[in-house]
């Protein structure tokens, strides 16, 4: 009977997250056809301030701040950039600001301690220690993608010897290649002639997907198995960065384990410097979305697949293998958080500057 017991919920599980992977697969399939359809005017009008690559970046701070999901951004980007509605070195920028507006929730969450002074001093240095960790990676390969096309020419090269490995289309036009479920996704789009409408559907979908899939692996996080592991989770930095990796690969979102360690960190069962190489291995694990997104083969949706993934990667090499260097972004959230506490309202002043008012500014005042 116990086996029964077990084995009923376990097929389950699977049964659910399989369907909820066709979902985001539909999802994204639904967006690029329909931005195809759309012939770039409306993407254009959405996306035209990204010709100027600061505002591109505010851009993607504010609209994951928004929608709270680097992962839905990013998956967006990559079906966006699929159809040829926007250029790869367009759509770097929307992906450094992402990473960076990713991190609201955390932030969001060591709210919950405000009334706390310790606890929230806690925590809210581990919710800007991710953002420190992004904002000193993005201010190092910002420059040396604007000036040199660092990011956008390493990804394009990549995604050339993949796109000829694998005997893909070169071309960044979606329309060559047949995604599996693309008879599907006509037959629906058939029903009304509204490319707009089923884009937005294809938004919708695709953040009801990831939530599915979210709280599906979000269950097995809080089992007692993963309360015993995690008193030797932060030993190791590279245990930390290991597991921080493929457990929000499973989630397919950072800001959700990113969320559970400034919990972690705000009752005291974590040193801020022990969970910094877990919230470094969260960033790459985040960026299974946009590979899975990129399974069109299409080398436009590959290559910002892989800037998502290298803007990590680089970021994780920079900190990780450098004991003094790994220090850096803890102690400066260390400090910010003993100001804040002198002034709480400081702490709610930084999230609002940093994810709405600031990006919104610089956005409205560009705009032309």
């Amino acid at each position: 009977m116990l086996v029964k017991e077990t084995v009923r919920p376990n097929l389950l599980l699977i049964v659910l997250a399989s369907l909820g992977l066709l979902l985001f697969m539909f999802s994204i399939d639904l967006m690029t056809f329909s931005a195809g359809k759309l012939n770039s005017e409306v993407a254009n009008n959405i996306f035209t301030a990204t010709e100027n690559p600061f505002v591109g970046l505010f851009i993607g701070i504010l609209m994951t701040a928004l929608i709270q999901s680097s992962s839905t951004i990013s998956a967006m980007v990559v079906a966006v950039v699929a159809s040829g509605s926007l250029s790869l070195t367009q759509a770097v920028p929307l992906i450094m600001g992402a990473n960076i507006g990713t991190t609201l929730t955390s932030n969001l969450v060591s709210l919950s301690f405000i009334t706390q002074k310790k606890p929230f001093k806690k925590a809210l240095s581990a919710a800007v220690l991710h953002d420190f960790f992004n904002i000193i990676t993005t201010a190092l390969l910002f420059p040396l993608e604007v000036y040199f096309g660092f990011l956008s020419k390493m990804a394009s090269f990549l995604a050339g010897l993949f796109v000829q490995s694998g005997g893909a289309q070169r071309s960044q036009e979606f329309a060559p290649y047949r995604f599996f479920l693309r008879p599907v996704t006509e037959l629906v789009s058939g029903w009304l002639d509204w490319p707009l409408f089923w884009l937005i559907v294809g938004i919708v979908l695709l953040f009801a997907s990831i939530k599915v899939l979210s709280n599906l692996a979000f269950e097995s996080i809080l089992s007692p198995k993963y309360k015993k592991a995690s008193k030797h989770l932060f030993k190791q930095p590279y245990r930390a960065f290991g597991y921080g990796v493929f457990s929000t690969a499973a989630v397919q979102s950072s800001t959700i384990t990113t969320s559970l360690i400034v919990t972690v960190v705000a009752t005291g069962k974590a040193a801020l410097d022990k969970v910094f190489p877990f919230i470094i291995g969260a960033n790459i694990g985040t960026t299974i979305t946009a590979a899975i997104a990129a399974l069109y083969k299409t080398e436009a949706a590959i290559s910002i697949a892989l800037v998502h993934f290298l803007f990590n990667l680089i970021g994780a090499l920079i900190f990780l293998p450098f004991p003094p260097i790994r220090r850096i972004p803890p102690r400066l959230a260390s400090l910010f958080g003993k100001q804040i506490v002198k002034s709480r309202l400081i702490g709610l002043a930084y999230i609002l500057l940093t994810f709405f008012v600031i990006p919104f500014l610089l956005i409205y005042f560009n705009r032309n």
